[in-house]
């Protein structure tokens, strides 16, 4: 059975996890092709306008994965992966806004609710339904689940060790690369690593002289900690993880300045930002925010990067002299 995954949202943090579970219970894994102009032209079009651009270029893979025949799209529902922490209301109704939004996915969307205590996703309960779809027995599921797991533990090993995550999940390592300055770079995986609809955002920092640092590469003990430590934590899991990592380089004298990179209309990012914004201010950590949709200019980006970037650069060599 040929089961497609579209290669946005939670790829950039589940995909080895999947591809490995998927790959044991017998099946061919197909991804959508990378995000394009043609691409996300097609997702716009089959998307209510009110949607973030990254669902959009979701939209956009799931068309693309039927063209290339698969048999199932695997579009999961991912609900709780911290008691009493939920996730933003567009990954809770993903499943059903596609099938209300394509009406050439009916019958072929794989689906379940994810519920979890951690990022550790593998816990058989939340399987048992692929026994009956895979025709495999529990031994089997829980086997290939082992294996799943085992592989999702050493890519984010790797990615807390400073190998690149756009390179892993093409089966490459590479380590970011050492620079003048440090930056600690906030965004959900779905921005950050999206070449396109960034317009390779991380390449042009690295290429600019930046070393860069994002959630993913820090401690998970750091993240819980200050998650565990908050009087209200943000409804969303995400968003928690960005703002732990936020505090971290605020607070961090390694880090030269913050970018944080955002999707135009999203919600959690709407409240995230100004609080970093302004105890970033306080702190005397420059902090700049970049926001991105389908209609985002190179030239734009480009160049409140490089000012971002030379002002840092003014204020290190003055700090160091």
């Amino acid at each position: 059975m040929k089961i497609g995954i579209p290669g946005s949202l939670l790829y950039y943090y589940y995909y080895p996890f999947w591809q490995t579970l998927f790959e044991k219970l017998g099946n061919e894994v197909v991804l959508s092709d990378p995000t394009s102009g043609d691409l996300l032209n097609e997702g716009v079009k089959e998307s209510v306008s009110e949607i973030c651009v990254p669902m959009k270029v979701y939209v956009g893979q799931v068309l693309n994965l039927l063209e290339k025949g698969v048999d199932l799209i695997y579009i999961p529902r991912f609900v709780s992966i911290r008691k009493g922490i939920t996730f933003c209301p567009k990954f809770l109704g993903l499943p059903d806004m596609i099938k209300n939004s394509l009406s050439a996915v009916k019958g072929r969307i794989l689906t379940h609710e994810i519920r979890a205590k951690t990022d550790d996703i593998s816990e058989y309960k939340n399987y048992v339904s692929f026994r009956d779809i895979f025709q495999v027995s529990r031994g089997e599921l829980k086997k290939a689940l082992d294996k799943a797991r085992q592989n999702w533990l050493k890519f984010r090993s790797l990615q807390q060790e400073g190998y690149k995550t756009e390179k892993l999940l093409l089966g490459e390592k590479e380590k970011r690369e050492e620079g003048f300055l440090k930056i600690g770079v906030l965004g959900y995986v779905y921005n950050l690593y999206d070449r396109f609809i960034n317009m390779d955002f991380m390449e042009r920092l690295e290429e600019m002289g930046a070393k860069i640092v994002t959630f993913e590469m820090l401690d998970g003990e750091i993240i819980d900690r200050f998650v565990r430590n908050l009087r209200k934590p943000m409804f969303w899991e995400f968003t928690n993880k960005l703002m732990a990592a936020g505090y971290h380089f605020i607070n961090s004298e390694d880090i030269d300045g913050i970018i944080h990179i955002t999707a135009f209309g999203c919600g959690p990012d709407s409240i995230l930002g100004p609080f970093l914004e302004i105890d970033a201010g306080k702190k005397n950590k420059p902090f700049m925010t970049l926001r991105i949709d389908e209609q985002t200019g190179e030239s734009h980006l480009i160049t409140r990067i490089e000012a971002f970037l030379d002002l840092l650069r003014l204020k290190k060599r003055s700090d160091i002299a």
